[in-house]
């Protein structure tokens, strides 16, 4: 019975390649470049288990066990690269609502010519390259020569360096990045409502509803699901901030607040050629974002109907 089933299958599937075989041909570029750039890359992962050396190769080195993951467990920037991670990844999992807020605005917004406008300004901090974006910083909070150490001065007060100071260190690198991705992260959010169906809105307006009662009991339960599934992905980024900015915004003063997992396998990977080591580290560090995005997509789909899979 299975066999028989399980031939029907065979037979209804290789049907279906045969009937649609463009489809596979077109699809066929983004797979082989997905095994090439995402799949056959991951066979380095054998290098956190071995005592890796160029001359000898991944396969020719010494193998190492669990020796470079215990050896990060018990150094001490096991504890502080954690910890400043999290910290990071928290305090921006808290913006994640400002996206969603900005694209309500934008959807209330009844002017076309304004609102086309406002969402230009909104999505062209978007398109400011990593350095630069360092760079108007800097300019910005110099103590010495930047805008607001230049205002210190007219008044005769020195000014602070915001920049050297570990406890400000987050709250700077965090809305630095709101300013400049909450109008491109709400472009999805603004897709999802431009799909609503206007027949709602006319219902809500016979029945005397307000512009917030829309918005309420219309707009925002149409997001839940997009909102839900973005959300998700972002919680199974939790170890995974990015290195560009924050390499950039380090100094000495605020390393201890700074350095998180991904300054620290750079610095020990390509600084101080100890690949094995930094390669066990950033596979811990993929292996916990991996088992976080099953938790939460498993959690997500007990308490609502809206999940990844």
């Amino acid at each position: 019975m299975k066999t028989s089933q399980l031939s029907i299958d065979i037979q209804r599937t290789s049907g279906w390649i045969r009937r649609n075989w463009g489809l596979y041909v077109l699809l066929l570029p983004a797979v082989v470049l997905l095994l090439c750039f995402s799949y056959k890359p991951m066979y380095g992962v054998l290098i956190a288990f071995k005592d890796y050396t160029p001359a000898l190769g991944v396969t020719g080195s010494p193998w190492a066990g669990f020796k470079y993951f215990e050896k990060y467990f018990h150094s001490f920037q096991f504890s502080r690269t954690i910890i400043n991670t999290l910290v990071i990844s928290i305090y921006s999992l808290a913006t994640f609502p400002i996206p969603i807020m900005l694209a309500l605005m934008i959807n209330q917004l009844r002017i076309n010519r304004f609102k086309r406008f406002f969402q230009t300004v909104t999505y062209m901090p978007h398109f400011i390259s990593t350095v630069v974006m360092v760079g108007l910083i800097l300019i910005l909070l110099s103590p010495s020569k930047g805008l607001i150490g230049n205002i210190y001065h007219l008044f005769g007060a020195e000014a602070p360096d915001l920049l050297g100071s570990a406890g400000l260190f987050s709250g700077l690198f965090v809305w630095s990045n709101v300013w400049q991705q909450a109008g491109w992260d709400s472009i999805i959010y603004i897709a999802a409502l431009s799909a609503v169906d206007p027949s709602l809105y006319e219902a809500a307006t016979v029945d005397g509803a307000s512009r917030w009662q829309k918005v309420r009991y219309i707009d925002i339960p149409m997001l839940m699901p997009t909102v839900i599934t973005l959300l998700i992905l972002h919680l199974g980024t939790l170890l995974g901030v990015g290195f560009e900015k924050i390499y950039l915004m380090q100094n000495d003063l605020n390393i201890s607040a700074s350095e998180v997992i991904s300054t620290y396998v750079y610095k020990i990977g390509l600084l101080s050629s100890q690949y094995s080591y930094s390669s066990a580290i950033n596979l811990f560090n993929t292996i916990i974002n991996f088992i976080l995005l099953i938790v939460v997509n498993r959690a997500v789909k007990k308490f609502s109907d809206s999940s990844l899979w």
